[in-house]
This record gives C-alpha cells, structure tokens and sequence, in this order.
C-alpha cells in the first residue's frame, strides 16, 4: 500500500519491466531451429513448447485472476518472476540433457504460468494509479510485452554467438550448439528475474480515495458506457459485455496473429515469381523488425487515443478499417512492396492496440474493483485466437501448395476469412451495452477490507524522501528505457535491410 505523496509515476517503468521480460515469448523463433537441430524433432514437436506457454498464459490468468487481485501486485509480479526464471532454468536443464519433455515443463508449463500471473499483475494496479488515463496506462505496460521481442531476438543473438563462436546472428541459416542454448536459457532466466525485480520493489496500491491532482472522479459520468459501479469477477463472467468483449478480443487477435506467424513466408511469398521471390530472406526479416515496431507503437498509440474517443469507437475502427485493409491486401498487396507492408503494418498495429486497449474498456463497464481477474478471464481469447489464427492460414496454404510455391492467390481465401472474422467481431462490438444494474456488486460488504487498507495507508513507509523517490524513479525509467532503446535501435537496424 502506497503512502499519499508515492509517486504515480513509479508504477508504469515497474509494470514495463515485467512485460519487457515476459514478452520474450513473441522471440522464440530466433532459436527454434537449433533446438529442432539439438533434439533432432520436428518443426511441430519444438512449436509445441510456444503453444503450451499461450495456452497456460490464458489458462493461468482465468484461474489466479481473483488471487492476483486478492494478494496483490507485489506479491503476484514476484510469483510471475519466480516461475518465470524457474521456466527457463528448467528449460536449460531439458537442453543440457537431451530431455524435450523437460523443456514443455520448463518453458511451457512453468514459464506460461508465469506469463498469465505476469501479463495481468501490474495492469489493475496501473488503472487504479490512472484514473484520468487508464488507456494511456495500460498502453504504457501492455506496449512492453510487444518490445519485448524487440530485445530478447537480438540479445538472444548475441548471446549465442558469445558462447559458440560457430553461430553467425547474421545468418537466419545458421544453428547454435546445445551448450549455447543451454547457457543462454541460463543467462535469460537469471537476467530476467533481476530485471522483474526492478518492479517488486516499485509497485503499490493506491491509497483508498486517492486521486490524481486536478481529477474529478464524477466527470466520468458524462462519458458513455463508462460506469461508476463495480462487478465482481464472478458476476461479470454472467453478463453478456464480458461475452461480447471475448469474442471482439478473439476476432482482433486472430486476424493479426495469422500474419504475425506467417510474416517472413508471406511477404516473399506474394512477390514470388516460379521459384525465386524479388524479396530476399534479409528484407523478409526487415518486414518482420517493421511489423515489431507497429506492433509496439500500435499498443500505446491507440490504447491512448481511446482516452480521448472511447473504447467502444476505437474497437470499430480495429475491426471496421482492418475488414478494409484485409480486402485491400487481399486484392492489391501484391502490386508494390510498399503498398503490402503499409498494409500489414496497420493491421498488425491495431492486433496491439486491441491487447492494449481491452483493460480499459473493462474498467469502463465493470469498474475497478476485480479487474485484473475480469481481465484474467477474458485473456482465454487469447489463447483461442493463439490456435485459430495460424490453423486457418495454414489450413488455407497447406491446400494451395508446399512452401516456396505459393503465391498471393493462395493467400486471397485466407484473408477473406479474415474479413469474415473481423466482421463477426465488429458486429459484437456494436452490441456492447452498459452493464445492468443487478449486476453490481455491494461495495459496503467490503467495508472492513477498505477499513485495513486506510490503515496499511497511515502506516505506509513515510520514510522515502523526495530526494529518494526522485532516484528510484529514475532508476527504473532509466533500467527500461534503455532496454527499450536497445530493442528499437535494433529492429531498426533489421527493418533497414527491407527499404535496401
């Protein structure tokens, strides 16, 4: 629990640098070939390990949601830590021996819980700090899970090329030894826990009736759809909002993940001519560094305009202009390379915004009260649209052909499904309603529990001066921004050799 004078302003680098290490998930793909090389499996049988994570990522967050909200984000962001680093330990130990099983428990089982316990924890915590600016508060965290591939891909990289002087991080054909790997998931693991660390030590709970200066809580009652109630996790899981806004979650993901995991085939793919493709493999990975930048961006640039539009009408326009632009690739994606990546960026964009933007919108409809765990419960979209997305474009391309003989008419039925899905979504966000009052919980039953938090407050440490709380907070902003910095530099370098 916070003092009254904590400065809000810790709360956001606290939360980035939980997202900044669990989004380490999307920059598997940098080793997946070794270890397939390492194991002597196949392309499935390592896949599986991402697929497990996202599974237990959604399926962790469903289920310790309320336990989260109960104990607190402290608590939550250090359990997230532990499993988190415990993943990749677990995981080099599976590397070392030549156990796969070890690395699904590893990385899969321990590490996704640690993902789901990681991804909701500091969330609640930031709309509670950010009454007046909810969408710009979760757009500052959730933007960390999309850069955290940002950094993990190129340090990943490096790392390998330190430890097995044989790996060349410029050739996308070359592969790492066992002890490489392992001595990476090491590295990671223990990196990872220091840097989470970063924000145990800076996370609180607002004190009760604690407000920003200049905000007036009852302004929120001129804005629609934004409630001043609250309704538990068990009541929201009954209405039909929460229904509604999971099927608008699953719809938004789906669309973009589908891209996403075809980004590298798919672009050299629509510029193919016999055999040969006029995109070389090098500016296929540039379009990827492109699609990481839109995807970072998107999250905190639209999650912030929903400030200022709302959570229902930016929702029409993820779904609405990206049913526009999956036409528009569909049918003209292959007469330029720029007219295809602008329109991938924006898609893939707005797949971020969605993520982004999702907590706020259940702020507006169920209150503050048990977000994090409404929050937990709807990320099993997520997991969902994890295996619908890449099973419709691969469904799609496996009829039309092996790899390197596709071209843009085998992916025009898939992206029209895509448009049939975003619809599908679109419509559901239309009949997004205020939430009814029989819903709403009775906020006088936790009076006691109100009643230990005003006296956690009063006795809040006092003791952290200005001076102190200046450095701390500088401290942190530094610690992420130059993680951030780093990962943009980077993808950057990469997305470069596309425009080459």
């Amino acid at each position: 629990m916070a003092s009254h004078s904590y400065n809000r302003w810790l709360i956001p680098p606290a939360a980035l640098a939980v997202h900044l290490c669990i989004g380490q998930a999307y920059a598997t793909s940098v080793y997946k070939n070794s270890l397939i090389e390492h194991f002597d499996a196949s392309q499935t049988a390592i896949g599986i390990v991402l697929s497990i994570a996202i599974v237990m990522l959604g399926l962790s967050a469903a289920l310790f949601g309320t336990w989260v909200d109960r104990v607190g984000p402290r608590m939550a962001m250090f359990t997230a830590a532990c499993c988190w680093a415990t993943g990749f330990l677990v995981g080099a130990a599976g590397i070392a021996t030549s156990q796969l099983w070890l690395l699904y428990l590893g990385y899969g089982v321990i590490g996704g819980i640690g993902l789901g316990i990681g991804y909701i924890s500091p969330v609640s915590t930031l709309i509670k700090w950010f009454p007046d600016r909810p969408g710009l508060a979760t757009g500052m965290a959730i933007m960390g899970f999309g850069g955290g591939a940002m950094v993990a891909s190129p340090a990943s990289r490096q790392l390998l090329s330190f430890y097995d002087p044989s790996y060349d991080a410029a050739d996308p054909a070359s592969l790492a030894g066992g002890h490489a790997l392992t001595l990476l998931f090491v590295t990671l693991g223990l990196a990872y826990f220091a840097i989470m660390m970063i924000g145990v030590a800076n996370i609180r709970v607002p004190a009760p009736g604690w407000k920003p200066a200049g905000f007036d809580p009852s302004t929120v009652k001129t804005k629609a759809l934004v409630t001043t109630e609250d309704v538990s996790a068990a009541n929201a899981i009954r209405t039909p909002q929460f229904w509604l806004l999971w099927t608008v979650l699953f719809c938004n993901v789906t669309a973009g993940i589908g891209i996403l995991e075809q980004a590298s085939p798919m672009i050299q793919d629509f510029f193919r001519d016999g055999e040969t493709s006029s995109v070389s493999v090098a500016a296929a990975g540039g379009f990827v560094g492109v699609l990481s930048l839109f995807n970072m961006a998107g999250r905190f640039v639209w999650s912030s305009t929903s400030d200022v539009i709302g959570r229902k009408p930016i929702y029409m326009l993820y779904l609405g202009l990206g049913i526009v632009l999956y036409v528009l690739l569909a049918l003209t994606g292959s007469s330029s390379t720029a007219v295809f990546v602008l329109l991938a960026a924006m898609i893939i964009s707005f797949y971020g915004g969605g993520f982004s933007t999702v907590p706020a919108y259940l702020r507006d409809l169920f209150g503050v009260f048990q977000v994090g765990a409404i929050h937990g419960r709807l990320l099993t979209a997520w997991s969902a649209a994890g295996v619908a997305g890449p099973l419709i474009i691969n469904r799609f391309l496996d009829s039309a052909g092996g790899a390197g003989t596709l071209d843009a008419d085998a992916y025009r039925p898939a992206l029209f499904t895509m448009v049939g899905v975003l619809t599908v979504g679109f419509v559901a966000n239309l009949l997004v309603r205020p939430v009814a009052a029989k819903f709403h919980e009775d906020m006088t039953r936790h009076a006691p529990a109100r009643e230990a938090d005003e006296a956690a407050s009063e006795a809040a440490d006092a003791t952290l001066s200005t001076d102190a709380s200046t450095v701390r907070l500088v401290l942190a902003w530094s610690v992420v921004g130059i993680l951030l910095a780093y990962g943009v530099f980077q993808t950057l370098t990469t997305a470069l050799k596309l425009v080459a």
